[in-house]
């Protein structure tokens, strides 16, 4: 079977399987939050009707497009599920309707028996909840599985013609900031397709909010999570690993009066980093450049405008304030690649 490669940006038809083939309860984990559904699977009517809603919406049809099972466990479900979950997303395949298949699954569900359950199925993507590289946050976390799981995970998917993508978790309980950039580097070496990062937050009916209340967690303030995820994302860039998403997706099946309790969730998290990023590049390009003290012209591509001012111009200020700046002035210029900025007419890069 030849699988389709795909694109960096692919078109998702999102099917939740909250807690579905899940061995374990992860200490912060309320999926029903953060889905916004209550039952584990649905029907074949309701998931076909899901799915025909969905691309019904997809405004370019020749987009590449997969249907995702997100939320559970996928290969940790009985066999059989497998199979007809499979089978129900691979008609539409053939039907030339979607590329392909992704899901999410844990790293001690992979192995050989799963993945050739799998084979004659058009998986184009796999998805591993790692969450850490450190033993001891991960039994903090109960997780039920190692360090070594995901290692081993990794090397059997890499005989296997699927994109990779690993998801880690930052503020875990007994994390620190060294344990997560080590977890990072040590995804980075993995060479996976993609990442995503996700800040842990306190969901109300999770064992962790229990905690919460007790004293016995804190989670990370805001500014902590986004520098922290600044960092985990240049580790990724220099690796050239894309991260595909920091933060959790704000969106109705998230009602953050209702579900969240604590922690660093913000509906532009992810924005909040690359703007973070930039602040810091250019506050060194400044240094490098010995430009304290003078006045400052800034011309970037129109995408990058509200990253480099920052939120309610946060940027702005700190650099004119941490530069002792006369003036500074953050124009669009289209011509300006955008992966760089130019100060004062001199290219400055974000790494």
């Amino acid at each position: 079977m030849s699988t389709p490669t795909p694109s960096p940006r692919p078109f998702i038809v999102p099917v939740f399987i909250p807690h579905a083939g899940c061995p374990h309860r992860c200490i912060f984990c309320n999926q029903h939050a953060t889905t916004g559904q209550m039952a584990s699977m649905p029907s074949l009517i309701d998931l076909r009707k899901h799915i025909d809603e969905f691309l019904a919406h997809r405004r370019d049809p020749n987009r590449y497009t997969e249907i995702s099972f997100y939320g559970g466990t996928f290969l940790g479900l009985a066999k059989e599920q497998i199979q007809l979950l499979l089978a129900t997303a691979a008609a539409y395949v053939r039907k030339g309707l979607v590329d392909g298949i992704r899901f999410s699954t844990r790293p001690d569900t992979i192995d050989a028996g799963r993945l050739d359950l799998i084979a004659s199925y058009p998986v184009t993507t796999i998805e591993l909840g790692v969450q850490s590289i450190q033993d001891d946050v991960l039994a903090h976390s109960a997780r039920g599985h190692t360090a070594e799981d995901t290692r081993r995970a990794v090397t059997l998917l890499a005989d296997r013609p699927y994109q990779l993508g690993l998801q880690m978790m930052i503020g875990l309980p007994g994390d620190t900031a060294a344990g997560a950039l080590s977890t990072g580097r040590q995804l980075a070496g993995l060479s996976p397709d993609f990442v995503r990062i996700y800040p842990t937050v306190v969901f109300k009916g999770s064992p962790l909010a229990r905690w919460y209340l007790e004293g016995r967690y804190e989670p990370l303030s805001l500014e902590a999570a986004v520098a922290l995820c600044a960092e985990l994302y240049l580790i990724f860039a220099r690796h050239e690993i894309p991260v595909i998403r920091m933060g959790l997706q704000a969106g109705p099946e998230l009602d953050t009066d209702r579900d969240l309790m604590a922690g660093p969730f913000h509906p532009a998290f992810g924005e909040l980093v690359r703007s973070a990023i930039w602040q810091d590049a250019i506050s060194r390009h400044l240094e490098k450049e010995g430009l304290g003290g003078g006045e400052v012209l800034i011309e970037v591509h129109s995408r990058l405008l509200s990253q480099i001012k920052g939120q309610h111009d946060d940027n702005i200020i700190a650099l004119l304030n941490r530069h002792d700046l006369r003036a500074m002035e953050v124009r669009a210029k289209d011509a300006v690649p955008d992966d760089t900025v130019l100060v004062n007419g001199v290219v400055c890069r974000r790494w």
